[in-house]
């Protein structure tokens, strides 16, 4: 048999974030939608030269090749391969930003620069500078400095030259060229919105509001002529955590998370138009390596600000806010107690209402009945609802057991401050377990009935965050099965005695069983193709990156099972290769919200085995978290999750096709249109029997 073959992990997540750049293309995306596309795909690009990037230079740096964890490419090679990739990819990104702002005027809506500002519009931009940008401004004189200053990660600077004039006193150590950097303010919206006039709408961002008031900036010096050019620099976000055993975990996560301000770089991107002698003083005074991703780009970074571009009242430029539909059997009004004793239920937000969620702690809060609370937290939102509830069950003297991972990745510093926060109000944290993140999504409470403890609880595939929950889709399985949470109760267990292994009959745990049983389950389904018994799996997840599994899957293929992926990100399995890889068929559906359950489906001879994970098969999830899965043993919701997969997998409008050429090309159907993501919400609202109108 042929060697398997693979697709390099960082190669791959590029080809994701290609599928998020398509986006901002495609015509059937609202325009301003397709601006924030946009900014996601910058945004996605800042984190993966924080964080792969900065690995793949980390182990070239140790003088190693990494061909065996980096697909069988050298870390040398790969960099080089990174930067030519991300360099066209800037090059494509600049060329639909100016299509998209071309598409704006159509609709009366102009991006202006600073040498297109009117007359009638300098006296509103003057105060407004006056009063809201220059007093927050960060500029800093470089040429007469000793040490050049540490430039914050990501921040967007204005790169500024002065040609100074002859008799202007400047001395031989300045030259005859002043520089200085100008920090573009964080706190202050980059798009300023000008007074409408008649149906026209103006915006100038805010960089090129401070281009315009350069003079104003600099009205100390004298010189002939002046430019601003951005610049950006990515640091290294790996956390570096010192083992000083004087400092608590949590001590030791704010230092490192500090420590990341003045971290390596990685990348350099600056404005491809800066003057040459202009880039190479900077360079030189940032001691930028070759090792470092320098890439040229246009006028504008930082376009991860494009997330956030006002919606000026179009809403016809915008995507319909969908109503979430109620979860059917279930109520906000009543006790949810009452209704999970009697079944199982299943949420899959965006589609069904998050407050579910709220609602389930809120009543474990009041309920004089409850005694205990234990969850594990990952991200939370700002001003979260799931925190406050937990406080407030603390006030009521319930036992409330939070496990909060700091080392949720950019989310370390907000993770420190509710962690300080539920503290104060007497719950009891679990900071982690040893050498392990904890990323599963779980809860169990313990109620008082019938003379003894009674336990429910609730298992998801995502965060518990209600911001994440309207962009996000996930399920939450609500239940009371006593097999199930008694498993989770042992979860729980494990992050307080760590050195304790537990067994599990009915969940799927990493990091000690989730390979084992994954793999006995596709066992199974080789077993049953080789009796000539029908066999299959359904995957959907976000990322499939461990060789491992993958080989599993090649395994599974060859013996005759037929094998269908939906893989949102990055996927290392190349499909549809013969001798190896055949029987399986890979899509990713990139659309308006961002896809992220995790569903596992087994044929298991006409019976099928269905579960639901916080586990992408990758190895950090399978080896390095403890990760939790879950079977689906209600026939109803089991029924559930396989339309919903169905549904999916018959995308043919915003579905791309996994291919050994990496070519992002879009699933072509005889069929009539089928949008997943619209029909999932109709499915739903037939299953609510309620319309659930469009807000």
């Amino acid at each position: 048999m042929n060697k398997n073959q693979y697709v390099n992990r960082e190669i791959s997540w590029l080809r994701f974030n290609e599928r998020v750049l398509q986006e901002s293309v495609d015509v059937q995306v609202p325009l301003i939608e397709r601006l924030r596309f946009l900014g996601i795909f910058s945004n996605n690009l800042d984190e993966f030269f924080k964080v792969r990037y900065a690995t793949v230079k980390r182990i070239m740096q140790a003088g190693k090749s990494g061909k065996s964890v980096l697909g069988g490419e050298r870390a040398k090679d790969l960099l080089e391969e990174i930067t030519s990739i991300v360099i066209r990819q800037q090059k494509d990104s600049q060329v639909i930003l100016k299509q998209i702002e071309q598409e704006l005027e159509k609709e009366n809506i102009f991006l202006i620069d600073e040498t297109e500002i009117q007359p009638h519009q300098e006296e509103f931009l003057k105060n407004y500078f006056i009063q809201n940008v220059g007093p927050s401004l960060m500029t800093i004189i470089l040429n007469s400095i000793i040490e050049f200053p540490t430039l914050k990660d990501t921040a967007a600077y204005l790169a500024v030259k002065m040609v100074l004039e002859e008799d202007n006193g400047a001395t031989a150590h300045e030259g005859p060229n002043q520089y200085a950097l100008i920090e573009i303010p964080k706190e202050i919206d980059r798009f300023i919105v000008l007074p409408r006039e008649g149906n026209r709408n103006y915006i100038i961002l805010l960089d090129d509001l401070i281009r315009y008031s350069l003079r104003n900036i600099f009205n100390m010096f004298s010189y002939t002529s002046i430019s601003a050019h951005m610049i950006k620099i990515t640091r290294d976000a790996e956390l570096d955590i010192d083992n000083d055993l004087s400092k608590s975990f949590i001590e030791k996560i704010s230092s490192s998370v500090e420590n990341r301000k003045i971290s390596d770089p990685v990348r350099f991107v600056y404005d491809s138009s800066i003057e040459a002698d202009t880039l190479n003083f900077l360079k030189e005074k940032m001691n930028i390596e070759d090792t470092d991703s320098v890439i040229p780009g246009g006028r504008y970074h930082n376009r991860r600000d494009y997330m956030g571009f006002p919606s000026l009242g179009r809403s016809d430029l915008m995507y319909e806010r969908i109503k979430p539909l109620p979860v059917e059997g279930l109520t906000l009004d009543g006790s949810l107690f009452e209704r999970i004793a009697e079944k199982d239920h299943l949420q899959y937000a965006p589609y069904h209402t998050f407050m579910y969620v709220i609602k389930f702690l809120r009543e474990a809060a009041l309920d004089p009945k409850v005694r205990t609370i234990k969850i594990t937290v990952y991200r939370l939102a700002n001003n979260s609802q799931v925190a406050a509830s937990l406080i407030n069950a603390a006030k009521n003297g319930k036992q409330v057991t939070v496990q909060i991972e700091l080392q949720a990745r950019f989310d370390e510093q907000a993770n420190i401050e509710y962690a300080e926060q539920l503290q104060q109000e007497g719950v009891r944290l679990i900071f982690g377990v040893p050498g392990l993140k904890v990323h599963s999504k779980i809860c169990v409470i313990e109620r008082e009935e019938g003379g003894g403890l009674k336990r429910y609880g609730f298992i998801s595939t995502g965060n518990f965050n209600e911001k994440t929950a309207r962009i996000y889709t996930d399920y939450t399985l609500f239940t009371c099965h006593e097999a199930i949470l008694k498993e989770l109760n042992k979860v729980f267990n494990f992050f307080e005695t760590s050195y304790k292994i537990y067994k599990y009959k009915h969940l799927i745990v990493s990091p000690h069983y989730t390979r084992a049983r994954f793999k006995k389950l596709i066992d199974a389904e080789i077993a049953n193709a080789q009796e000539g018994k029908p066999a299959y799996i359904k995957i959907k997840m976000n990322s499939l990156t461990s060789y491992d599994m993958v080989d599993l899957l090649y395994e599974a293929s060859n013996a005759g099972v037929k094998i269908q992926l939906i893989i949102r990100g990055i996927c290392c399995l190349i499909p549809g290769i013969p001798g190896m890889s055949e029987n399986i068929e890979a899509i990713s559906v990139v659309d308006k919200f961002l896809e992220h359950p995790r569903i596992f489906i087994f044929g298991n001879e006409g019976t099928p085995k269905v579960y639901i994970s916080s586990a992408d098969w990758m190895t950090r999830n399978l080896d390095y978290r403890v990760e939790v899965g879950c079977p689906i043993y209600d026939e109803e919701i089991k029924q559930e999750v396989l339309d919903t997969f169905e549904i999916s997998w018959k995308d043919n409008a915003k579905a791309r096709v996994f291919d050994a050429e990496q070519s992002n090309t879009y699933r072509v159907s005889e069929a009539p249109d089928f949008r997943s993501q619209f029909e999932m919400y109709s499915y739903y609202q037939q299953k609510s029997k309620e319309p659930g109108e469009n807000t």
